[in-house]
């Protein structure tokens, strides 16, 4: 009788799961209809969509969304099209639309992009025939690339924080096949094209750096900076990801920059460690770990992020976003330390834990968006315009858009994250053996536990 009851309640349970799911990817797809067609709206792309069946689609999305969370006579505002600036002419549909070129560094790398792959065909060649003729195995190669690199002094300047930790003579690539360095540079090539049709639809850059976001509604605003750490993500992500390529083709593994996409990360240490690694783990041997490490957490960021930021450039927007980043940092290491003694004993448990884990990570991601909207975007003169912008009626509709948001991506990413490591688990519990394999036993008790 009393297993009967268990078996139920646990298939209860799991139906419950799936319709909760389930609810959460139809939010997610629906956040995403709406941002998408907002996002065109404000770059005057609405026009450009060709079928009116999708037109109507997301119409229908944007006002559903626009009834609950904020007025809807707010998508009609103003036109700010015609003060954004760093737009070019561009390549894509037709009549051709405009591109948003108003980052530097992207603008150059794309514009020197057949130069620098000419480059890279000839160092390609150059080194296969130094290794045919001279027989020159990694160790004779290292020299012949150093005196290349000689030839353009300032290609150097990335190396003491991006190869600290490889500064061998001997180091030969092992750990890829030929079939993954061509899949890695498929993905590239995905990710150029989705750079290209971002920036041919969406002027979050644009809009970021020509100051028209005052004259937005907060709804805008959100969009824009999201926008923005994305279109800053892939770009770095393009660009690191480039010469990395270039370097699995000539036989030796740089370390990789962007692991992890930025809309994975749900807390501040995890997204800090997987932008730009390589950077990362060299603050954390000469800088974090000399400081005190762990025991001085708290002290050691705000050296840190003071650190990266005069890095960056010597400018006081930069310096309030190490500021306020190191501030929202605090709690967040706070709850981590007391959560780690948290254990999940019975279904309860693991349903606070996870509501809280939740719940954490919609605060920590609207600090990241404060911190990174004032940062690059608004600047520290513009945060008490933007709080009493979301402090007013709709704002207070927006930020509520916000958290809920927020709180539906950290559960998707947790049971996402939760379901790989399971799989992962499994596969792995297969192949172990002895302590090994009751330790991965173990942990799969605890995920369980945690899911059900």
């Amino acid at each position: 009788m009393n297993t009967s009851k268990s078996n139920s309640k646990s298939k209860f349970k799991q139906k419950q799961n799936k319709v909760e799911l389930l609810l959460l990817i139809l939010y997610v797809i629906g956040f995403y209809i709406f941002c998408i067609h907002r996002s065109l709206h404000l770059s005057r792309g609405t026009c450009c969509l060709s079928s009116f069946f999708l037109n109507f689609l997301l119409g229908l999305f944007t006002y559903t969304w626009s009834v609950i969370f904020c007025k809807f006579n707010c998508l009609f505002a103003a036109d700010h099209f015609s003060k954004l600036r760093g737009l070019r002419i561009g390549w894509l549909f037709s009549p051709p639309r405009l591109n948003d070129a108003s980052d530097d560094q992207w603008r150059n790398f794309r514009t020197n992009l057949p130069i620098l792959s000419l480059v890279f065909g000839i160092f390609t060649l150059l080194a296969n025939i130094f290794r045919k003729l001279f027989h020159l195995r990694a160790r004779g190669m290292s020299f012949l690339w150093l005196f290349l690199s000689l030839i353009y002094l300032s290609y150097l300047h990335g190396a003491w924080f991006s190869c600290y930790d490889a500064l061998q003579l001997d180091v030969p690539q092992n750990h890829y096949s030929i079939k993954e360095v061509i899949w890695y540079g498929l993905r590239w090539v995905f990710g150029l094209c989705l750079m290209e049709l971002m920036t041919h639809l969406f002027y979050f850059n644009a809009f970021a750096t020509s100051a028209s976001w005052k004259m937005l509604s907060p709804m805008d605003i959100f969009i824009i900076g999201y926008g923005v750490i994305n279109f800053m993500w892939l770009k770095f992500f393009l660009i690191w990801r480039f010469f990395r390529f270039c370097s699995l083709i000539a036989g030796i593994e740089a370390p990789e920059n962007m692991p992890k996409c930025v809309n994975n990360c749900h807390d501040l240490e995890s997204f800090w460690k997987s932008w730009h690694a390589s950077f990362n783990k060299w603050i954390v041997r000469y800088m974090y770990i000399p400081l005190g490490g762990s025991q001085r957490k708290l002290l050691n960021i705000w050296v840190i992020f003071t650190f990266v930021a005069v890095w960056h450039d010597l400018e006081w927007k930069l310096l309030s976003w190490a500021w306020l980043t190191c501030l929202f940092f605090v709690p967040e290491l706070l709850v981590k330390s007391a959560t780690n003694a948290f254990q999940a004993k019975g279904a309860l448990d693991g349903f606070i834990f996870r509501e809280l884990r939740a719940a954490g990570g919609t605060i920590t991601i609207t600090c990241l968006m404060v911190a990174n909207l004032v940062g690059y975007v608004i600047g520290p003169s513009g945060f008490s315009w933007l709080i009493s912008q979301f402090l007013s009626k709709e704002g207070l509709n927006v930020f509520g858009f916000m958290l809920l948001t927020f709180y539906v991506g950290t559960k998707v990413n947790g049971i996402r994250h939760l379901y790989f490591t399971l799989h992962l688990v499994g596969r792995t519990e297969e192949k172990g053996q002895g302590e090994k394999k009751k330790i991965i036993q173990r942990l799969k008790y605890k995920i369980e536990q945690v899911l059900s």
